[in-house]
């Protein structure tokens, strides 16, 4: 079917009141590219999902129009320091170029309330959009990262361990797949005390070749749990295509053997994204087990910190250092910049007719100030010292400190 074919058909299927038509669902795939063809708009079109975000009010798009360009000048802002700021300590494993998935999924999710009611996610090295996206203070997320001792986590946590259970961000992990068991577990916790709690776990795609992927998703299966497993398969670990260690094309197939509901959706998409993630939600609240979603997505930077970036510009290009030689080829990453997840969720609410283009400007320059407000309260807050990396080694009484020649 093509995507002239599916949008006919989606058009018959959608004769709903004309206050829903403003939507201008037939547009996505126009606006999003052949993956939406592939999944989302097919479904729809079979009858087997619906596409939740046309009952979503103007005020919640625009926040997610928001989220996203709160993690996209976050990154930004980030990367410049890095480049050109000699003071700087903080560093990132950067998100940007993937700002719609933890924005779709945790838009999906209960983020206010008791921490015995709200969901919780549990993310990856990669952390800081999952962090935005569930609600954490982002001044005091800059603050961790730079290891101010005002920081969300007092300067412990720096980048791969940021976590504010507040908002239901468990935290973030340094190793790649053990966060995925914790998560299932949680998901265990909320169906033996019959709470409706939904537990979602982030992942590369290089989890696919741990024991963690397989033994979270075999034993979620098992149990029904109130699961989601969101894969961001950006397609490459580290400096490695994600082929050299999984035989599938879509590592959903590996998820789907264990008889888990799996949607492969492109990551680029907001509301894509969170139409999959509203109805992997709803599966697991009403006891339906877990789910399995892959975005396909992309990251802009390189694998950890600003090789081959350049302050003011985003995305790196070219030469890195830390992987000996350049690893994926620099038209690719100009390509998948030119589906940009800011560019398709403004195109859309614009579409839509949420907001016009003056609008969409305003807001990103609103944004924009925001995050520089954030990193200038937090490079003002004061550091760790050394001593402080001996606090709380034992639950009574102190280290001393002491120096080694």
């Amino acid at each position: 079917m093509t995507n002239e074919d599916n949008a006919h058909t989606l058009r018959c299927d959608d004769e709903g009141p004309r206050s829903e038509s403003r939507r201008g669902f037939l547009k996505l795939a126009a606006l999003t590219g052949a993956v939406v063809s592939t999944t989302g708009s097919r479904a729809l079109a079979n009858g087997d999902i619906g596409f939740f975000a046309k009952d979503l009010s103007d005020e919640k798009l625009i926040n997610m129009y928001r989220t996203i360009l709160r993690i996209r000048w976050h990154e930004r802002t980030q990367a410049d320091q890095m480049l050109t700021n000699p003071d700087y300590r903080g560093y990132n494993h950067f998100y940007a170029g993937q700002e719609a998935v933890a924005t779709g999924v945790c838009a999906a999710l209960r983020n206010d309330g008791p921490f015995d009611q709200i969901d919780l996610v549990y993310s990856t090295h990669r952390p800081s959009g999952h962090a935005i996206a569930k609600g954490v203070d982002i001044p005091k997320m800059v603050a961790e990262m730079d290891f101010r001792a005002t920081g969300m986590n007092g300067g412990y946590g720096a980048e791969m361990h940021i976590s504010d259970p507040s908002v239901g961000f468990i935290g973030a992990d340094g190793m790649v797949g053990p966060g995925h068991v914790t998560a299932a577990g949680s998901a265990f916790a909320f169906r033996a005390r019959g709470s409706d709690q939904v537990s979602v776990a982030f992942a590369g795609d290089g989890t696919y070749a741990t024991p963690q992927f397989h033994s979270a998703l075999n034993n979620a299966k098992l149990l029904d749990l109130p699961f989601i497993y969101v894969l961001e398969n950006n397609l490459y670990h580290q400096f490695a295509h994600y082929s050299y260690s999984c035989p599938h094309k879509n590592i959903a197939d590996a998820a789907a053997a264990y008889g888990i509901a799996t949607e492969v959706v492109d990551g680029q998409d907001v509301i894509q994204v969170y139409n999959a993630a509203k109805e992997a939600v709803n599966r697991a609240r009403s006891g339906g087990g877990p789910t399995f979603i892959e975005a396909k997505t992309y990251r802009y930077y390189n694998h950890w910190g600003a090789p081959g970036a350049k302050a003011g510009e985003l995305g790196a290009f070219g030469y890195d250092p830390l992987a000996i030689t350049s690893f994926r080829p620099e038209r690719e990453v100009r390509a998948w910049m030119q589906r940009d997840p800011v560019d398709i969720s403004r195109k859309i609410l614009v579409d839509w007719g949420v907001i016009d283009d003056a609008r969409a400007a305003e807001i990103e320059e609103e944004v924009k100030a925001e995050i520089a407000s954030a990193f200038e309260w937090a490079l003002s807050q004061p550091l760790c010292t050394p001593e402080d990396g001996l606090r709380h080694v034992f639950a009574e009484g102190t280290v001393p400190a002491r120096q080694f020649g």
